[in-house]
């Protein structure tokens, strides 16, 4: 069943945020996952949810979306991300 990550990043440093652009893909990419959505227009529909950076990544299982997250392949582009930012992630199966 396929596994949904949502993340709702606030950027705090650009440039180093950049960084972790370059990275992650690769690691993403190495764990069959692939970008769904990636910092795109959002518009809030219902709620008073303001996200400010929205990423959707796929993966073919929840396992897969774990298993990237803790991956040696991610471990530096997560310091990145941690270094340049704040964020709140959440991983769902899919129907």
């Amino acid at each position: 069943m396929s596994a949904y990550v949502v993340f709702d990043i606030e950027v705090t440093d650009p440039s180093v945020y950049d960084d972790y652009k370059k990275l992650a893909p690769a690691a993403i990419a190495a764990h069959g996952g692939r970008y769904l959505a990636r910092g795109g227009r959002s518009e809030v529909l219902e709620g008073d949810w303001s996200p400010s950076r929205l990423v959707i990544l796929e993966f073919d299982s929840l396992d897969r979306a774990r298993a990237w997250m803790d991956s040696p392949e991610y471990r530096e582009a997560k310091k990145l991300r941690h270094a340049s930012s704040n964020a709140r992630i959440v991983a769902v199966e899919g129907a």
